[in-house]
């Protein structure tokens, strides 16, 4: 073999070594689909392919004999120009320099073109390949994953801004409805005071469901990893289902395992959506019969944990062929599901996603007519092993591994009036509050603005501070670092964020101020309630 075919073959590996004889030498030229060059290192070309002619309109009578950069763009001449040295001062044998630019065809056009060249002796060998499809296609494939993402990103924040956007009137229909509850009603204005809030609770989960959804299409939904309490995160959420199966005459039962009291690391606020909703669709979906829970998590020393949650009803089950479907969106057993119990037919998808988001699966089986049985299992970690847990509950320390226990302030008295300051601009969340706190015998102080606020904070003495996080003037962020900031650490007033704003994100953006907790909008009275007492520490 020559020396011009040993070169030859090194730069372009796909010819056989064995044919690259010099009597093979012409015809592989003339054959080759890829543009292949000989050069001089003065830059003569001593010889080209005829697939130049083919990819670049120029006959090789035409390129021989010349120089190859008149052919360059002159905006890749200069990289063009580095690449040729490199190639020329790089050491005999060392790898192909691979780099590309662009060629001006015969009729003006330019094509992208990638080369791999090398030096052998005192010529050059290289091999061209024409790419600009290619890389037009991967420009159009970077560009639609751009217009997606944007896509995405304005889909997101546009359910995020409609989320508070529905959020703002929805909590003057919720709070208020609640406080109207609880004054003294007919038997015919109780049922329909009923009727709102039950059509209000409806609507209200309808729009979370919309929002997880969208989350979850984007990757924005975060699974946060924080000790809590097992049995303090799932409890209220089972009592709530034991009230409302209550309501409509149905027994319910819970057993709870031995594993399942200790402090975990997770997602508490997930965990208890899921629950939450598979309890829902249990009471929703029985007429007669109960509901039963066992929840139990087995693992008892610290790292160890697997939670197990079993909801099982009597309610009207479904067959094998809408199990294969049940956890789809907007998916429902049938038509007749739909009108008779409502709903979106989101929340067992979104529960699936959440469940296997944290590694977890939820799982179903039902029989029509005869009820279903649904169950959540997913590995939690123990952060106290359950033998030191009991331990700690059985010596009365008052914390459990750092856990926060609330109790009264002792400075406050058991009988002095709570004071309150509220900064909210909208009139109608003003009243839900004043109406809520009015009839617990609370002084509440109002402010439309984060300024007023700040101002308020600094000339009068409150037990806790209501903050709505979107208002003129200043913001609630930006009020609570300001009250944050001007405020002595022993005179630490408690700062609850009330927000129409309630993914993730607007929770972390109102801790990260210096709010000691986030409370969503619509609230209730229990929430808000609740809301205190926890910041408060009674």
């Amino acid at each position: 073999m020559s020396g011009t075919a040993t070169a030859l073959a090194s730069v372009f590996p796909a010819a056989s070594r064995s044919l690259l004889t010099e009597a093979d030498l012409a015809t592989f030229f003339d054959v080759s689909l890829d543009m292949l060059c000989i050069r001089a290192l003065d830059g003569t070309v001593l010889k080209v392919s005829r697939s130049w002619e083919t990819v670049l309109g120029w006959k090789p009578e035409e390129i021989e004999g010349g120089r190859l950069a008149p052919l360059v763009h002159p905006d890749d001449l200069p990289a063009t120009q580095g690449s040729i040295v490199e190639v020329e001062t790089r050491a005999p044998g060392a790898t192909p320099l691979a780099f590309t630019n662009r060629y001006r065809h015969k009729n003006g056009t330019y094509r992208r073109v990638e080369w791999r060249a090398q030096r052998h002796g005192d010529r050059i060998y290289a091999v061209a390949r024409d790419i600009t499809d290619r890389a037009a296609a991967e420009q159009a494939l970077i560009e639609a994953k751009a217009a997606a993402e944007a896509a995405s990103r304005a889909k997101s924040d546009f359910l995020a801004n409609m989320s508070h956007e529905i959020r703002t009137p929805l909590n003057g229909v919720i709070g208020i409805v609640d406080a109207l509850r609880r004054t003294e009603l007919t038997p015919e204005q109780r049922e329909m005071v009923d009727l709102i809030q039950s059509s209000g609770v409806t609507l209200e989960r309808l729009v979370s469901d919309i929002l997880d959804v969208s989350k979850v299409e984007s990757g924005r939904l975060d699974i946060e990893a924080r000790r809590f309490d097992l049995e303090q995160a799932l409890g209220g959420v089972i009592d709530l289902a034991h009230n409302r199966a209550a309501e409509k005459g149905l027994a319910f039962e819970e057993r709870r395992g031995p594993g399942a009291r200790g402090v975990f690391l997770g997602d508490s606020t997930r965990i208890g959506q899921i629950v939450c909703n598979l309890l829902s669709n249990a009471v929703k979906f029985t007429e007669r019969g109960g509901i039963t829970v066992d929840w139990d998590v087995t693992g008892e020393a610290e790292g160890e944990g697997e939670l197990t949650v079993v909801v099982s009803d009597t309610g009207v089950g479904f067959d094998a062929a809408t199990g294969a479907t049940l956890f789809q969106r907007f998916s429902q057993a049938d038509a007749s599901i739909t009108r008779r119990f409502g709903g979106s037919g989101l929340g067992l998808s979104i529960c699936r996603s959440l469940a296997e988001m944290m590694g977890g699966v939820v799982e179903a089986r039902s029989c029509p007519g005869e009820g279903s049985t649904f169950t959540l299992t997913l590995p939690l970690q123990r952060v106290v092993a359950l033998e030191d847990f009991a331990g700690m509950e059985s010596g009365g320390t008052g914390a459990v591994s750092g856990l926060p226990v609330s109790a009264p302030d002792e400075g406050m008295g058991p009988r002095r009036r709570l004071r309150v300051l509220l900064a909210e601009d909208h009139p109608t969340n003003q009243r839900v509050v004043q109406l809520i706190l009015g009839a617990t015998g609370a002084e509440v102080t109002t402010v439309e603005n984060g300024a007023l606020a700040v101002a308020a904070a600094a000339s009068g003495t409150f037990d806790v501070i209501l903050m709505d996080m979107q208002m003129p003037v200043m913001d609630g962020l930006t009020a609570t670092r300001a009250i944050r900031a001007a405020e002595a650490a022993a005179n630490r007033t408690p700062v609850i964020m009330l927000s129409a704003n309630a993914m993730a994100q607007h929770r972390y953006e109102a801790l990260a101020a210096g709010a000691d907790l986030h409370v969503a909008k619509p609230v209730t009275a229990a929430s808000l309630l609740a809301g205190i007492a926890q910041a408060v520490g009674g």
